[in-house]
């Protein structure tokens, strides 16, 4: 079922678009979770050590994935925006030629090089063996992540924001199921856990393929929507290439500072893996808002209103300002208990300090995030996605600085404040950038009346 996101009360659009997609990413989250929490206390702090060093050079690849699909399904909000349902069909057909074919490109890459990039990092010998061979097979399901995110973005686009939750949520339980199965039972070790996530994921994406043929009858395809259109396939590209990028250059920012991390010892490896996993669920708000953003900007920039993108704009702040303050309570008050989510209580003590610095770190840090998620996917569906790279490079600059400069120096504590520091940077550009934006995109449409982009 569609959804005209271009009329009716923002506040409560935003919130009723929102809350799906927050617990959608929970559930995504809940594939890595579970996946720590099983491996952490079947097979001990070494092992979830190793998983959970593999986090930076996931986001770097699975990132780019998410960008990526999520850039392709902005000229589709726009489409629909303004009633254009010949492009919107178009820009699908052409979503899934791209993405098809830059699956292939990235897996015939992303493969070979996944040992030696581990090396580099500097993973310790005691982690690297389990952190191979976790990561590898979750770079062998890039298709089944490429697959659900390309068209868990098409039908947010069209206003959808609850169906791909329900069908995240039958994965997340079969991906409970799975990991318990393979890891505790068949004792697959963490090569179980990441065949229990693909295995999921593939089946979620299956879901909204089935779900988008039976439900949708604006995507019923005609023969010529299929052909490849150049026009279509380098807006998709000038929406999709820079956001993906984006991400990735945020991610190649952590890269650099695992590798410093790594240094310190497995200590505190294992401490910012038990901590990641616990930041990762705090974030989940934060960046369902980036699918937010993009689809209601999108969409009303279609339809030529602008006071609502503008509002939209304010009332996001609002809303996860809202989140965050919650989030501080919460972690204030029991994030120590947290940990026991991901290790028994002898691995805990071993590593809480360490890890409950980087988790208060990052979740105050995180009322800078608010402005990054908001304005920074606004000027992504407004089609201004270089500038909203910019943002991305700014992150990366924190994040790789902290771990060549300041880690050396200054030790952890340094590698826990490189995210609110990256957000920080991120949003002193973003403001002025935004302002900048929004007006030359409606100077345009009131001069011409359609879209100058």
């Amino acid at each position: 079922m569609t959804k005209d996101l271009t009329k009716g009360n923002i506040p409560k659009l935003l919130l009723g678009f929102l809350i799906p997609i927050i617990f959608g990413k929970l559930f995504q989250q809940i594939y890595n979770v579970v996946d720590a929490a099983i491996v952490g206390h079947a097979l001990g702090v070494t092992a979830l050590g190793g998983v959970g060093s593999t986090g930076s050079l996931n986001f770097l690849i699975l990132g780019f994935c998410d960008g990526l699909t999520s850039g392709f399904a902005l000229p589709v909000a726009q489409a629909f925006g303004a009633g254009d349902h010949r492009a919107l069909r178009r820009y699908v057909t052409n979503s899934a030629i791209l993405t098809t074919l830059i699956t292939v490109i990235l897996m015939a890459i992303v493969l070979p090089l996944t040992g030696k990039l581990l090396t580099l990092m500097g993973t310790p010998s005691s982690q690297i063996g389990y952190a191979y061979n976790y990561i590898f097979i979750i770079f062998v399901g890039i298709p089944a992540t490429m697959l659900y995110n390309m068209l868990a973005g098409i039908i947010r686009s069209l206003g959808d924001s609850r169906t791909p939750i329900y069908f995240l949520l039958i994965a997340s339980a079969l991906n409970i199921v799975g990991d318990l199965l393979l890891v505790s039972v068949f004792r697959l070790g963490v090569a179980g856990a990441a065949w229990a996530t693909v295995g999921s994921q593939l089946i979620s994406g299956i879901l909204c393929f089935v779900y988008m043929i039976r439900k949708f009858p604006i995507l019923h395809m005609e023969k010529e929507d299929w052909k490849y259109e150049r026009g279509s396939a380098k807006y998709l590209l000038a929406n999709g290439l820079p956001m993906g990028f984006q991400f990735s250059i945020t991610a190649i920012g952590g890269v650099i500072l695992q590798s410093a991390v790594n240094s310190l010892g497995p200590v505190y490896v294992s401490a910012q893996a038990a901590g990641h996993r616990l930041n990762m669920l705090l974030i989940s708000p934060f960046n369902a808002y980036l699918n937010v953003s993009s689809t209601f900007t999108g969409q009303n920039m279609g339809a030529g209103e602008f006071d609502r993108i503008k509002k939209g704009v304010l009332w996001g702040h609002v809303i996860l300002t809202g989140f965050w303050l919650l989030e501080s309570i919460g972690v204030t008050l029991i994030g120590d208990r947290m940990l026991l989510l991901f290790l028994t209580k002898e691995d805990a003590a071993l590593v809480s300090e360490p890890a409950m610095l980087s988790i208060y770190t990052f979740t105050y840090g995180m009322f800078f995030l608010t402005t990054v998620q908001v304005v920074r996917l606004a000027i992504q569906g407004m089609s201004f996605s270089k500038l909203a790279l910019v943002a991305g490079m700014l992150e990366m600059a924190a994040r790789a600085g902290s771990g060549l400069f300041l880690v050396p120096k200054f030790g952890y504590i340094a590698a826990c404040m490189a995210a609110p520091l990256g957000w920080l940077l991120a949003d002193l550009f973003l403001i002025p950038a935004f302002v900048v934006c929004f007006r030359k995109r409606r100077a345009e449409y009131e001069a011409s009346g359609r879209l100058a982009c």
